[in-house]
């Protein structure tokens, strides 16, 4: 996705299901809340997995999100665990509506939840750790993103530990595209801008050799270059992992505060 923030004037590609190379303006302070909404077979329920964020542009190279997991999957709704996360961007070739960025970023997750499925997955459901590098190419309206990365878990809190013979270890990918709809033509920061995504995200577990791909197509709006909306489905596609769900809608709403840092 692709806006201008303030009066920098620099385009910043935003994507639903994954993370792009760009941070967050420097300086600021974001709020962002999550909700996914999954169609948990094992359970037979609807389950809802909420994810409110803070996060903060440390300076234009570096930003951080402190994020809470919580869920209803086996009990009333309940807060299950939390995140650390931090993305370094340590490449970037910028070009008049155009750049090319790479960046690293790093998860340190704990919970405290049941683990019922093979699926590895510090973002919600499993304590752990991730590392991995991001590449983004930005187009003028067009942005295109993939990233790589290694993800490792241990057992979870309150005695919730993993099944005998689940995998300890992933590796996760992703393939992000998305264009810029409306406005056609920028004459206000206020027009509100309407982004068209599709993402591709797997993961392999090399010590099973389980996999999945899921295909993950949404819209975005950004509100006064300041409050975005998000809505998505995901879908997998192929896979022969047991998962939490293999489809599910994600809604989201973040706003920013600039410059109060």
């Amino acid at each position: 996705m692709f806006m201008i923030l303030g009066s920098s004037l620099k385009a910043q590609e935003l994507f639903n299901y994954s993370e792009p190379a760009s941070n967050m303006p420097a300086h600021s302070l974001g709020i962002r809340l999550t909700n996914n909404i999954l169609d948990e077979k094992h359970l037979g329920q609807i389950t809802h997995q909420f994810l409110p964020e803070l996060m903060w542009g440390v300076h234009k190279n570096l930003m951080l999100h402190v994020e809470a997991i919580a869920n209803n999957s086996e009990t009333p709704f309940r807060l299950a665990g939390a995140s650390v996360y931090a993305k370094y961007r340590f490449y970037s070739q910028d070009e008049v509506h155009r750049h090319f960025r790479m960046a690293a970023f790093a998860r340190a997750a704990y919970n405290q939840g049941h683990v019922h499925y093979q699926e590895i997955e510090t973002n919600g459901m499993n304590t752990g750790a991730e590392l991995g590098f991001i590449a983004t190419q930005l187009l003028h309206k067009q942005a295109l993103s993939a990233s790589f990365s290694y993800e490792q878990i241990g057992n979870n809190g309150a005695g919730n530990d993993i099944h005998a013979g689940n995998a300890l270890r992933a590796l996760n990918y992703s393939a992000s595209t998305g264009r810029l709809i409306l406005p056609r033509r920028y004459t206000s920061y206020k027009q509100t801008n309407l982004n068209l995504m599709f993402e591709v995200l797997g993961q392999y577990q090399p010590e099973l050799g389980l996999y999945f791909v899921d295909v993950a197509p949404s819209i975005q709006f950004i509100i006064h270059s300041q409050t975005r909306i998000d809505i998505g489905f995901r879908q997998q596609m192929a896979g022969d992992m047991e998962r939490m769900a293999k489809r599910g809608l994600m809604i989201r709403l973040e706003h920013l505060l600039f410059a109060v840092l």
